[in-house]
């Protein structure tokens, strides 16, 4: 293709300047190019100042997450032709603190992923002599969209609760959880509904549903959720009806 692009790109250089701006580069259109193929081209042969974050550039990783007009988007999944005629604007992903250029801060979201132990808790474990805890299809199948996500963070960029409240533990986070929870070789259920019953957990999201819409991989952050809400109020009224249950 014989095609040009614009691409307005955030920057944001604390070294240099207080205030990020924009900056305007011309890059050209190849068929098989990808928005992050443009950020490469510009780097490697226009601007080597630019900084941002990429690593696979096959969808798994989820490290090159930034917001391509005004959408939360993996960039080695976009085709930079659907965006013609131009321009096209890139920002770094929404609701986090800007480090430089389109790299953020996600220490915040480490720390929430920490918060709902997102690994296979076992009371007891059973001796290595013993084999490995085997699952049948049917209990795969049970949390395997759940084990999809990537942490990319598309999701915290579209939440409109996390980006009010940034205590909210957020949707990825909630979505892992599940994901253990749902596993028949997990124990650590009880442990989880406690940590996401507080304020910041569940309760604090409204259902607006931007999180499953931007997920590249399927996963249902919003539908993971719902499912915790269920959980959660069915614990509460257990506990009241039956309360010799949890003696």
């Amino acid at each position: 293709m014989d095609q040009k692009i614009e691409m307005e790109v955030f920057r944001y250089r604390p070294d240099q300047e207080d205030q990020p701006t924009f900056q305007t580069y011309e890059v050209p259109v190849q068929e098989d190019w990808v928005i992050l193929d443009a950020l490469n081209y510009i780097k490697d042969d226009i601007d080597g100042s630019l900084s941002f974050r990429w690593s696979c550039r096959m969808g798994v990783c989820g490290s090159c997450g930034m917001m391509v007009n005004g959408v939360p988007t993996l960039t080695c999944a976009s085709f930079l032709r659907t965006f013609l005629p131009g321009p096209v604007r890139i920002e770094p992903l929404a609701n986090f603190p800007v480090i430089r250029d389109l790299i953020i801060e996600m220490g915040d979201f480490l720390d929430k992923l920490k918060h709902v132990t997102p690994w296979i808790v076992r009371e007891e474990e059973k001796p290595v002599s013993e084999g490995e805890y085997l699952q049948t299809p049917e209990q795969l199948e049970a949390y395997k969209q759940y084990s999809m996500c990537i942490n990319c963070m598309l999701c915290y960029a579209a939440c409109p609760i996390y980006g009010l409240e940034p205590g909210f533990i957020g949707p990825a986070a909630i979505a892992l959880a599940q994901r253990y929870n749902l596993d028949s070789r997990d124990q650590g259920n009880e442990q989880r509904l406690e940590a996401l019953s507080q304020d910041e957990g569940i309760w604090q999201c409204t259902l607006v549903g931007e999180c499953t819409e931007v997920c590249p991989k399927g996963v249902d952050p919003a539908g993971a959720i719902q499912r915790y809400k269920v959980a959660s109020t069915t614990d509460w009224w257990t506990s009241l009806l039956l309360p010799w249950r949890n003696r």
